[in-house]
């Protein structure tokens, strides 16, 4: 698509100041690397030595950062969120590709299933007995959906997502390809030198604006839900294990793995590879840093690191105490030796 650095701007709540207002603009790119007739963002001024000497058309700038270093035909956009402005822009330049909302006549359908307004289920889907799917959401290929289950609005369901049975999923919620909705959880009793498996009988439920990343596994309750909170995102290749609580706005990042029954309160932040022993919470806005694994419960507000996790500055301390072990150990040699020729 193209737009006039002016247009753009004012889609996009921006003033501009200098460069050439009419100028096209049909695609962005970051500030590194714009070229003419693109738009980039300038969000933290430590970059600010790539706008210098930048070709972009035009960029988005906070109010409250100068930059009188601008080359001329750069059209600075003024704006109270460089951010949020240049995603806006960018969902602009870059449409989400339109189609004609249908039901494949290669998709199977049970005739229980109640559909709203302008749903699309792509083919070799397949949607279970007493199940149902709200306005304008869009299934795509090959998914499959369980008996029971209810989808809300505007969701995208991608490729190869399986749904078990009488999961709830609200509004306006994404999950990518390969993803598994409600499998059993990894539940054993071991007795008579065998393991017994714990039935699970219960669901999964997903709340309002909720994203799910490509094959991630988010298991059902063994007796009640496995719930997950309006506006929490989850990344690739995550395990969430049975009877889980994620509260709202929660940051799961990729590779991590919960094990059952625990809470992880609203805002919480667990980044990459984190791994979350069985029955622990995770208070409100607690980060636990990436490659950490957690084993007690987690004080809300606190920052964790290690393994086990413990207070970020307190792990970041000991590791440079352990970057000094060579050097004390030469001086314990040393030392050593100086006694031993005392004794002799």
């Amino acid at each position: 698509m193209n737009l006039t650095i002016q247009n753009l701007a004012a889609l996009c709540s921006a003033t501009v100041e200098g460069g050439n207002s009419e100028g096209l603009v049909d695609s962005a790119a970051d500030i590194m690397s714009a070229q003419a007739h693109q738009v980039t963002v300038l969000s933290d001024m430590k970059y600010a030595k790539y706008l210098q000497n930048s070709s972009a058309a035009a960029c988005f700038i906070s109010d409250k950062f100068a930059a009188e270093d601008a080359p001329a035909g750069v059209a600075l956009l003024r704006c109270a969120d460089p951010e949020m402005s240049f995603l806006t822009a960018v969902k602009t330049l870059y449409p989400e590709q339109t189609f004609a909302h249908q039901v494949s006549p290669r998709a199977e359908v049970d005739e229980s299933v109640s559909l709203g307004a302008n749903v699309h289920i792509g083919a070799f889907s397949t949607v279970g007995k007493n199940s149902s799917i709200s306005d304008n959401s869009e299934i795509f290929a090959g998914v499959h959906i369980g008996m029971g289950v209810t989808i809300g609005k505007n969701c995208k369901i991608y490729p190869q997502v399986v749904i078990y049975d009488n999961t709830q999923i609200g509004d306006n919620v994404i999950i990518h390809s390969g993803s598994v909705i409600g499998a059993d959880g990894f539940g054993y009793k071991f007795r008579n030198n065998q393991h017994v498996k714990v039935p699970h009988v219960g669901n999964v439920v997903i709340a309002d604006h909720v994203e799910i990343g490509a094959n991630t596994c988010i298991d059902r309750g063994a007796l009640g839900s496995t719930v997950i909170g309006a506006g929490s995102k989850i990344d690739n290749l995550v395990q969430l294990g049975h009877n889980n609580k994620v509260g709202k706005n929660v940051i799961i990042c990729g590779q991590s793995g919960i094990s059952g029954s625990c809470t992880i309160e609203d805002g919480a932040i667990l980044a990459g590879s984190s791994g979350i022993a069985d029955h622990v919470t995770i208070g409100q806005r607690a980060v636990v840093m990436a490659r950490s694994g957690v084993s007690q419960d987690i004080a809300a507000g606190t920052q964790v690191f290690g393994s086990p996790a413990r207070d970020r500055k307190v792990a970041w301390k000991e590791l440079a105490a352990l970057t000094k072990l060579p050097e004390l150990l030469k001086k314990f040699k040393a030392l050593e030796s100086r006694v031993q020729d005392l004794e002799k």
